[in-house]
């Protein structure tokens, strides 16, 4: 798939599930004045998840064009930090929370862009009992292939944060051993 088909695979498959499709936010927000730059696909519906406004509906999707610099030292050093870079998101604002979006992630990679599980993992915050169980019971993902990584690593934002925060997961590909990581990899 070129870029261009993944973008509009992505977001017509939630849009076909409910979610308003809206256009990337500016990449210098005039409304929030914690960061300078749009990190994330969810900081422009801050206001939104903080109550301050009406979101624009109950299930939003985006591809977001992101700006970070707080990790720029790392840029180069390992393959998965970036400065500018598109982020696919899907939001709901109240109806569906981890179930829902667990569910729509696997069912996107594994039969919409047929990723196999094989070289698949899952990653969640070292205290979330209820994602694990999720991915395990709900998915049928191998308790060995589920791994508990820190607030370094799986929660948004690692920063102190003023507002909504939390717990995430994540799913990874592993490209086998002659990618792996510098100095060598969690899993």
């Amino acid at each position: 798939m070129t870029i261009q088909q993944i973008r509009e695979t992505f977001l017509s498959f939630f849009e076909q599930r409910g979610h308003l499709v809206r256009p990337s936010a500016p990449l210098v927000l005039h409304d929030d004045p914690t960061s300078l730059f749009t990190v994330a696909g969810m900081q422009p519906y801050l206001r939104a998840f903080r109550g301050l406004e009406n979101p624009p509906g109950p299930r939003v999707t985006s591809l977001q064009k992101c700006l970070r610099t707080g990790d720029i030292d790392d840029v180069g050093r390992f393959n998965r930090y970036h400065t500018f870079f598109e982020m696919y998101g899907n939001f709901s604002f109240g109806d569906y929370f981890k179930q829902g979006a667990i569910d729509f992630a696997w069912e996107f990679i594994t039969e919409v862009v047929k990723i196999p599980t094989e070289p698949l993992w899952i990653t969640v915050f070292e205290d979330d009992d209820e994602a694990e169980e999720i991915w395990h019971k709900r998915i049928g993902i191998r308790k060995e292939r589920i791994q508990r990584w820190g607030r370094s690593d799986n929660w948004w934002p690692k920063a102190r944060w003023e507002g909504p925060c939390g717990p995430c997961t994540e799913i990874h590909i592993d490209l086998g051993p002659e990618f792996g990581c510098p100095g060598g990899c969690d899993f």
